[in-house]
């Protein structure tokens, strides 16, 4: 059931974007197992996609994950507050990655729980990217860590929504991208209370 690397290197990511929605994100710390049903993402387009961190060929130390063959953890920090988790995707040298956006709570709830400091059924909990990082115990360590691997994982649980349930949007918070900012490259589940605001588009 764990999502294979080639799975992840799939050069379309937009495609993956989509089909990641329903799929199950693990994590497992100091022995305790956490999981979350996927259920909003954001595609970044690598060296062309003026939102992306690798907009331009830009190479830093942090940016650099991202150039790994697909199926690695990309984990930043983004206003000095929220750890953001993406998925690495397509294959070496070609910086694709998938953001993922909120998560909806499936396994360990009460773990999620005591890290966010509120019930499981607040959709806060793990609604926007940040949230969703936390709820797991995503911090800065898991950052290139190997998809595959016991740490972090993603599974397969034959959780499927039809063209109808899945909403498309522009992404959120990527002013900066200027018209790439208006692409339609932000996916979630329709209805789903656990999806960031806005879940609207």
């Amino acid at each position: 059931m764990k999502l294979s690397r080639s799975y992840y290197s799939s050069q379309d990511v937009l495609f993956l974007a989509q089909d990641l929605l329903g799929k199950v994100l693990f994590t497992k710390i100091d022995g305790d197992i956490t999981a979350g049903i996927i259920v909003e993402t954001e595609a970044y387009f690598g060296v062309q996609d003026k939102a992306s961190h690798a907009y331009g060929c830009r190479r830093t130390d942090r940016t650099e994950t991202l150039y790994s063959h697909g199926g690695i953890s990309y984990v930043y920090l983004c206003y000095g507050i929220h750890h953001l988790f993406n998925v690495v995707t397509s294959v070496e040298d070609e910086p694709h990655a998938v953001l993922i956006r909120a998560v909806e709570p499936l396994i360990g709830k009460e773990i999620m729980e005591a890290r966010r400091n509120m019930p499981a059924s607040k959709a806060a909990i793990s609604s926007g990217p940040g949230s969703a990082a936390k709820a797991l115990g995503i911090d800065r360590s898991f950052n290139k860590k190997d998809l595959e691997g016991n740490e972090i994982w993603i599974e397969d649980h034959g959780i499927l929504y039809k063209p109808d349930e899945i909403v498309t949007g522009p992404r959120i918070g990527v002013a900066y991208a200027q018209e790439d900012a208006l692409l339609p490259w932000r996916f979630f589940v329709k209805n789903n209370r656990y999806v960031s605001k806005p879940n609207k588009v």
